[in-house]
Parts: structure tokens; C-alpha cells; sequence
């Protein structure tokens, strides 16, 4: 087929029509979105779910693939304007929910260039200057870590569940292939005749749990550490675990939270740190939420140890304000990612090749295609500078304190603890003899049906073995005011009291 006979099919975005379509269609798509901001009287559109499959019911009736093309334009139109509708506002101020921050404009505008351009990090021609922008940000962030970014390494993934499967396989292989001289990876769990146990604490995240169970060590060898009063593992009950492990169980990682995503806690890294090389373990530190807080003088000291670990994941799509997925998993040796590495015999790597420098990512990641995560992270960073990132940590952190001071002088309110960083959990005192945790249930659900605002909410457990359920408000907006907070409160309050009077 002809150039210009294809040319009728589609129109390739990189080519210079190509771009100039581009250029009309992301007008036409910010037109949209402008529209669409200046309706919002809220977070989110009223209704809750029901609306929103209804919403979604009335713009999907077209198929996926129909007979005969459509316009770019109107495509865009027939489907932005229903999902920007429906999305959240997470520049809002009541969109307080989850862990998306908004993200900086330089990098939405990279996260454009890398759709455009499509390069891939798997091989050295699809992405040549790509690769090493990769390798660069991973340096970087190793660096920001406490890492020598010479011997370190790591990869950027799609978020830290992803992360933390890629520490627990490492843990595995590595621990295994050093304590009995054989390879999980290519021998398999069963040839081995040992079963590899991992220590983490209580409430660690589950994405520990789902990765031991993909790993074939099994959810029940998940050996769980008591925690102290405030919710740090016990140093001590690690090593009084590892002491009573019978002989064919074999440790092989110990994990920290290095910043819980609902208290914010931190468990003891340079003692754990010490156990971990006592034992010969692995030792994770699962900083997703919590290494936000290396950006700030003031909040850095939490993270004191973390330099020890062997590997730290991180997700700046959290606390870094560049969109999803943003993630890295670092390593302080960049030779344990052998777990990943690839045969020379595949297509993707060849000796003569690799001896040349021709090399991709392919030993480094699980996944093959990637897109380049690293060149919004670049820009964004270079473009706030340390100074600023670090204020605005600090800002969000400034709130999450005010809010929690609101809340404690509040009769009505109860405040989960000091926030160490930026979720603040609290929850509604109804009287009546009402059930406080199914109240403040359906108050969370009342809130976000009437698009007032956006609540997440989280069971903490209680010292009489059972929990309670809190409202949680993540702050990682840094443009947000106090005085918007305030607002957030006292609408949450008012909704509150409507509820307690309707029989």
C-alpha cells in the first residue's frame, strides 16, 4: 500500500501533520476540559454510582469498533466530555480521598511528548535517548534515597504493588541462592526442599501478601512481628521469630513500613537494618506514601535508616505531584536484579550487542514494553526545584496538622492520632445510641452521592482486638487553604447533624 493510500487509514501523530492534527485535537480536548471546569460545583458530579453508570450507559452506546470511521473531533467529543464530567476534580479542595495529587503542568505537557514520540525502554532502538533519561532518574532518586547511585539500581514501575513484587522476588532468589547455593528462579520452590518464610508487621500493606502468594512462598508464611503502642514493629519479636524458626523454614526478607498510608508510621529501619544483616535477610522498606517525606529537612529525619535497606519502593504519583504511574523501585546493589535478567539467546539480548552498549531494560523490569515514566518525572522535578518541592511537602503536612487541631476542638469529632505526615483520620460521634461505625459510613457515602466531597475511610484496629472505622482526609494539594479545609469540616458537620435528625 502507498504512502498516501495509508495516509487515508490514519494519520501517525509524530510526522509534521501529524503534529499539526495534534495540536488541533489537544485544543479542542482542553476546550472540553475548560467547559467541563467551569460547570463543577464540586468534586464530583452528584449522584454516585448509579448516575455514574448511567452517564456511562448513555455515552458508550456506540460499539468500541464501528463499521465506519469516525472523526477524530467528534470521537474526542463523544467520549472527553463524559469522562472529564465524571472524573474527579482533584484540584478541588474537598477531594481529599485518595493519593492523587495534582499533578504539574510541565508534566502533563511531557506526558503528551511521550504519547507522541511512543518510544519503549525494552530494547536500545525503541528508545535510545529514553534509556538513558531512565537510568539517570533512577540514579537520582537511589541518590535521594542515601544510596551510592554509583553500585545502586532499580527500575520505575507502574505503582507499588508492582514494586514491592519486584523486592519480594529479589528477596527470595538472593537470600536463597546465598544461604543454600541454589536458585529459586530456575530450580523452582519445590526442588529446593526448604520453605522461605517472609517477616513483615502487623497491617503491612497488602501487596505483600498478594506478592508472596504470586511468588509460590504462600500467604501463610507471612510471619507477622508484633507492633508496639504506637504501631512500630518490635525489633525484639523479629529476632525472637527468627531464633524459633524451625530448620526447614528459611527467612529471607524482612519488611518495614517506611510511612503507612493511614497513621503514617515508621517502623525502627536502623534497628531492623541490623537484624535484617545479623540474618542474612533482605530487608524492604516500603516507602510509597512515606518518601515523600525525603524531600523535606524537616520531614526527612522519619525516614532515618532507610539508606540501609536493600530495596525501597516509592510511588512520586503520590507525593511527588507527577501523574500516575510515577513509581521506582530502588536497590542498593544493582547486581540483585539478576532475577529479572533475560538469556542472551532472546531476541532482546545478544552478547555482541550488549559489549557495543546496545541495552535496554529488559534484565531490569518485569515488564517488556514500557512507556517513559522518567520524562515527566524529569521535568517536573527540574522545573519545581528542591526548595519548592520541599515547601510543598511541608504545606500539605502544615494542613493535615490544622486539620487534625479542627477536628480535636470539635465536641462532635474524634481525631485517630497526630498525623506524622498528610492523612488525617477521624471519625463523627453521633448520639441517638446510633452505631458510630455504620454512621460514619454512610455519612462518607452521603457526602460523595451529594458531590460535596471526596472521604476515604479505613478500619484501625483497637487494643480489645477489634476496629473501628475512620474517616480519612489525604492532603497532598498544597494549593488547598486552611480556610477551605475549615469549609470541609463544617459542611461534613452539618451533613452530619441533617443525618442524625432523619428518623
Amino acid at each position: 500500500m502507498s504512502r498516501t493510500a495509508s495516509a487515508a487509514l490514519y494519520q501517525p501523530a509524530g510526522t509534521a501533520e501529524g503534529l499539526e492534527s495534534v495540536r488541533s485535537l489537544v485544543n479542542t480536548a482542553l476546550d472540553i476540559l475548560s467547559e467541563v471546569a467551569a460547570a463543577r460545583s464540586g468534586p464530583v458530579a452528584p449522584g454516585g454510582p448509579a448516575a455514574a453508570r448511567a452517564a456511562a450507559a448513555a455515552a458508550l452506546t456506540a460499539p468500541l469498533l464501528p463499521e465506519e470511521r469516525t472523526a477524530p473531533e467528534q470521537a474526542l467529543a463523544e467520549l472527553v466530555r463524559p469522562f472529564a464530567q465524571w472524573s474527579v476534580d482533584i484540584t478541588h479542595p474537598a477531594a481529599v480521598a485518595r493519593m492523587q495529587p495534582p499533578p504539574t503542568d510541565v508534566a502533563a505537557a511531557a506526558e503528551l511528548v511521550g504519547a507522541v514520540l511512543n518510544q519503549s525502554l525494552h530494547a536500545w532502538e525503541s528508545g535510545p535517548f529514553a534509556l538513558e533519561l531512565d537510568r539517570w532518574v533512577i540514579a537520582q532518586l537511589a541518590e535521594l534515597v542515601g544510596y551510592d547511585p554509583v553500585t545502586a539500581g532499580g527500575t520505575l514501575t507502574s505503582g507499588g504493588s508492582v514494586s514491592n513484587l519486584m523486592a519480594m522476588t529479589m528477596a527470595r532468589d538472593t537470600v536463597l541462592a546465598d544461604k543454600i547455593g541454589r536458585h529459586a528462579f530456575q530450580e523452582g520452590l519445590l526442588r529446593l526442599g526448604v520453605q522461605p518464610v517472609v517477616l513483615a508487621p502487623q497491617g503491612v500493606h497488602f501487596s505483600i501478601e498478594r506478592a508472596v502468594r504470586l511468588l509460590g512462598i504462600g500467604e501463610e508464611n507471612i510471619r507477622t512481628v508484633p507492633i508496639d503502642a504506637h504501631g512500630r514493629m518490635i525489633p525484639a519479636e523479629a529476632e525472637r521469630i527468627l531464633a524459633e524458626l524451625p530448620e526447614h523454614e528459611v527467612a529471607v526478607a524482612l519488611v518495614a513500613v517506611a510511612g503507612s498510608t493511614d497513621l503514617g508510621i515508621v517502623d525502627p529501619l536502623p534497628e531492623l537494618a541490623a537484624i535484617a544483616r545479623a540474618h542474612g535477610l533482605w530487608l524492604h522498606a516500603d516507602a510509597a506514601y512515606g518518601a515523600g517525606a525525603l524531600f523535606s529537612p524537616r520531614l526527612r529525619p522519619m525516614l532515618r535508616g532507610i539508606e540501609e535497606a536493600d530495596s525501597v519502593t516509592m510511588d512520586l504519583h503520590k507525593f511527588g505531584w507527577t501523574p500516575a504511574s510515577s513509581a521506582a523501585l530502588l536497590v542498593r546493589r544493582a547486581e540483585t536484579m539478576v532475577s529479572f535478567g533475560l538469556q542472551p539467546t532472546t531476541c532482546l539480548s545478544a552478547d555482541d550487542d550488549t559489549c557495543a552498549g546496545y541495552i535496554g531494560s529488559q534484565n531490569t523490569s518485569l515488564q517488556t514494553t514500557r512507556r517513559v515514566d522518567a520524562l515527566k518525572i524529569a521535568v517536573s522535578m527540574r522545573t519545581l526545584g528542591r526548595e519548592a518541592v520541599a515547601q510543598m511537602v511541608d504545606t500539605c503536612h502544615d494542613l493535615a496538622r490544622h486539620a487534625a487541631a479542627r477536628i480535636s476542638a470539635e465536641p462532635r469529632l474524634e481525631l485517630g492520632t497526630e498525623p506524622p505526615l498528610t492523612a488525617v483520620l477521624f471519625r463523627y460521634l453521633p448520639g441517638h445510641g446510633l452505631d458510630a461505625d455504620a454512621f460514619n459510613g454512610l455519612l462518607r457515602r452521603r457526602v460523595m452521592e451529594d458531590g460535596r466531597a471526596l472521604l476515604a475511610r479505613t478500619h484501625i484496629a483497637q487494643p480489645d482486638g477489634g476496629s473501628r472505622v475512620f474517616l480519612k482526609l489525604m492532603l497532598l494539594n498544597p494549593q488547598t487553604g486552611t480556610e477551605q479545609l475549615d469549609q470541609l469540616l463544617d459542611d461534613l458537620l452539618a451533613l452530619a447533624a441533617e443525618l442524625e435528625a432523619t428518623p
